[in-house]
């Protein structure tokens, strides 16, 4: 269990970050309400320095092959960020950040910041890579769990992705883009004009997800959650799609949440 927690409150919303598992939410409660699966490895994580999985764990930076422990064999999944402890940058009654530096089994330095604004309907997180030395491919993402049913009828999940990565028999995508096909899900889409999608629990409560970012991975295959993870790019996109963070050019990603009451 977490020990070092932080509370933001704002209206009838209440977020709890827990910096030293991760700095997930373990908890978002709207009117009293939860709306996250609870337990150590759900909530809400970041994804960072990478999202979803990596192919064998390996990745090429320039001509250099790095290995990442292999944590869902046979692939590495979810980066590091999820495993560290972090630390408080500043803490207000709705607003916070946190930092943490990278460090091994990442083979680069650099340093990865996330913060979080509440207000009475939303919820807005920035993650940022920073790095002053080499420069190395990353991605940024958050994996929230949102329970499939508040008490009500189970969550509806609505969104038009321009196309969907058609996955392989190893859960990476092959690299063909195909027409979105119905759920269940665990399956990454474009979203070339920023991710927006809508979770409707009926008659209790409308959440939209959105993000500049271009790629959302839907998850859907478990009975107690569903997630709506926006990312910087697809899984496996270390290898794929690199994006590079440099000195002069930091990773910079934003998602908000924003609810009311039907």
């Amino acid at each position: 269990m977490s020990t070092q927690e932080t509370r933001l409150a704002a209206g009838d919303a209440e977020l709890t970050i827990a910096q030293d598992n991760g700095c997930r939410i373990t908890g978002l409660r709207i009117g009293g309400t939860e709306l996250l699966r609870q337990g150590e490895r759900y909530g809400c994580f970041p994804m960072v320095p990478w999202c979803g999985r990596i192919d064998h764990g390996r990745f090429l930076s320039g001509a250099t092959l790095h290995q990442m422990p292999l944590n869902s064999p046979p692939h590495a999944i979810h980066g590091t960020g999820r495993d560290t402890v972090w630390h408080t940058a500043r803490a207000e009654k709705s607003e916070a950040a946190f930092t943490y530096d990278l460090a091994d089994p990442w083979p680069y330095q650099g340093r990865v910041t996330q913060a979080f604004g509440l207000t009475g309907d939303s919820l807005t997180l920035t993650m940022g890579i920073e790095t002053y030395s080499d420069s190395f491919p990353a991605q940024a993402g958050w994996h929230p769990w949102f329970l499939r049913n508040l008490g009500g009828e189970d969550v509806r999940i609505d969104f038009t992705p321009a196309w969907q990565e058609e996955r392989g028999d190893d859960h990476l995508p092959t690299g063909q883009r195909t027409e979105p096909r119905p759920g269940p899900w665990d399956d990454c889409f474009g979203m070339p004009d920023g991710v927006d999608v809508t979770l409707t629990w009926p008659g209790q409560l409308e959440l939209k997800v959105t993000s500049r970012a271009e790629w959302v991975v839907v998850y859907d295959e478990q009975a107690e959650a569903v997630c709506v993870e926006p990312q910087t790019g697809p899984p496996n996109g270390l290898n794929t799609m690199p994006r590079y963070v440099t000195p002069i050019e930091p990773l910079e990603t934003e998602t908000t949440w924003t609810w009311r009451r039907l």
